[in-house]
């Protein structure tokens, strides 16, 4: 039992999202993007230092999911900054 609690908390530190610092990243967090992205299918741009809001945790430690306008994007957290 101890070994599958240890193997659990392991599985719990390496699912993660953090951001491009290194800071912990939770559901609801507001987070700054620190590149200017083209999005595919879109028009807009997301530029440099836009804040984006209320983002969701999604199973891949590397991407978050949010909203920009009415448009629902996921994104790499290599790009962003927790504010």
């Amino acid at each position: 039992m101890e070994n599958f609690l240890s193997f659990l908390c392991l599985i719990i530190k390496i699912m993660e999202t953090k951001d491009s610092v290194g800071n912990l990243l939770n559901d609801g967090d507001t987070i700054v993007l620190s590149k200017t992205l083209k999005i595919k299918g879109m028009s807009k741009t997301l530029k440099r230092g836009d804040k984006i809001k209320n983002i969701r945790l999604i199973n891949d430690p590397n991407n978050i999911e949010c909203r920009f306008g009415k448009s629902q994007i996921v994104l790499k957290t290599c790009f962003i900054k927790k504010s």
